[in-house]
């Protein structure tokens, strides 16, 4: 098993960042691949970013591309999410998962272990 807890999260004003941190515990040798996921108000939660363990090739969706950064600090096991220029619409509970390899990365059934969530919340 493998446990993940989400820090960082706030309030900021549109335009500003915020860096997220998920801390890996437990069985971190079986993480093949982690990501961010979130989940606004009345909508599915769907993929942010993901980031290859051994490799750290990253992915991100569109609506994120050139605004966030994923990247991990094996050392600490942990995975970090920077977020600038944020926007209203970035307005979300943000979950970070676990997932072993082989995985595909923007599907949240891909992930086994998830954290508790922190909440982002953007004002314009």
């Amino acid at each position: 098993q493998v446990q993940l807890v989400e820090s960082g999260g706030g309030l900021v004003q549109a335009g500003g960042s915020l860096r997220l941190s998920c801390a890996a515990s437990g069985r971190t040798f079986s993480i093949g691949g982690m990501g961010w996921f979130r989940q606004a108000p009345g909508k599915e939660r769907e993929f942010v970013a993901a980031i290859r363990w051994s490799t750290t090739s990253t992915y991100y969706a569109d609506s994120v591309k050139g605004r966030f950064t994923i990247s991990r600090d094996d050392a600490k096991k942990t995975v970090y999410l920077q977020m600038d220029s944020l926007k209203p619409e970035d307005t979300a509970v943000y979950y970070c998962a676990g997932a072993t390899a082989p995985w595909r990365y923007a599907l949240t059934a891909s992930y086994s272990q998830w954290g508790q969530g922190t909440q982002v919340t953007v004002s314009s």
